[in-house]
């Protein structure tokens, strides 16, 4: 199921929403280290990203006025299934990304969230019938020898980039099936989580092992989770059906480039064998980024002979 064309003032909003939700993910692991050095565990982080992204997702819906297809969900077993999925699979990839920003594993974040454009592009052409063309093929093989340098740098699959990749292409393809806008989904999604995270939430309190209640950073960072998490994950579904997978597989380099940088601030090792699996990856996004710029001149030459 291919996105519906959006017309030349959504598709510039659209484009707006893309880059803006990935300049906030970019951001967090800054977010998560400041956590981590509070002592706040990645569990902790994790429920309470759903519990207050809980309201932050129900404003969203009264703004966009979709009370009445939230509702209409309970009518949609089948839908309802689907988000369950989604939901699923986000919260795996948030709280892999949380465990390595607390073990000082960023640049493993980066490699993981540059692997996802090239695997948005292999099954954008797999499943959506988008065409990959020879370049794309190159751009995909690159992307292949670069986890293969990477797996041999670690000794082993770079686990954490493939689960990150896995997981984040996964809900973007789930989203995709689904015929719900993006506040109403996401509602549904933190609807479907918060019963079991606040049910967590409140074991921690109970048995001394939050930080919530016992420093005031911390839980306003916490909080602050809520709309860091709530509002990008809208922006992202909102945009992701009105732009082609491989578009926003594009823009998806600006996140990992942030988490490269930041990771490399932090101190992280880069010995030459990672840099070399980073060199691969970078060489497919370029190929990449060429293809999609190509792609895009052809489509603005199209429109103005219209």
């Amino acid at each position: 199921m291919s996105p519906p064309s959006a017309s030349g003032g959504e598709a510039r909003l659209a484009l707006t929403a893309g880059v803006g939700c990935y300049l906030i993910w970019g951001f967090l692991p800054v977010v998560f280290q400041i956590l981590g050095a509070l002592g706040v565990g990645a569990s902790e982080i994790l429920v309470h990203r759903v519990v207050w992204a809980l309201p932050v997702a129900f404003v969203l819906v009264l703004a966009a006025r979709q009370g009445a297809d939230v509702l209409a969900l309970r009518r949609q077993p089948k839908t309802v299934a689907w988000l369950a999925l989604s939901a699923g699979l986000i919260t795996i990839n948030w709280l892999v990304f949380i465990w390595a920003v607390h073990h000082h594993r960023i640049l493993d974040t980066s490699l993981g969230y540059y692997i996802n454009p090239l695997l948005n592009m292999a099954l954008g052409a797999l499943m959506f019938g988008d065409r990959l063309g020879r370049l794309g093929y190159v751009a995909v093989g690159l992307a292949t020898a670069g986890v293969a340098v990477a797996a041999v740098a670690l000794g082993g699959l770079p686990l954490i980039s493939l689960a990150l990749a896995l997981t984040f292409t996964g809900y973007g393809v789930v989203r995709k099936q689904i015929s719900v806008d993006a506040q109403t989904g996401l509602l549904a999604e933190c609807l479907l989580l918060a019963p079991p995270a606040l049910a967590y939430m409140i074991w921690l309190e109970a048995t001394g092992q939050a930080r919530f209640e016992h420093s005031v950073p911390a839980a306003l960072l916490l909080l602050a989770c809520g709309p860091l998490t709530a509002v990008p994950l809208a922006m992202f579904a909102w945009a992701a059906r009105r732009m082609p997978l491989s578009t926003m597989g594009f823009l998806q380099f600006i996140a990992p480039t942030m988490q490269f940088v930041i990771g490399v601030a932090f101190g992280e090792a880069l010995p030459p064998l990672s840099l070399l699996a980073f060199g691969f990856i970078w060489a497919g996004v370029a190929v990449y980024a060429f293809t999609a710029w190509r792609k895009m001149r052809g489509i603005s030459r199209s429109e103005l002979r219209t």
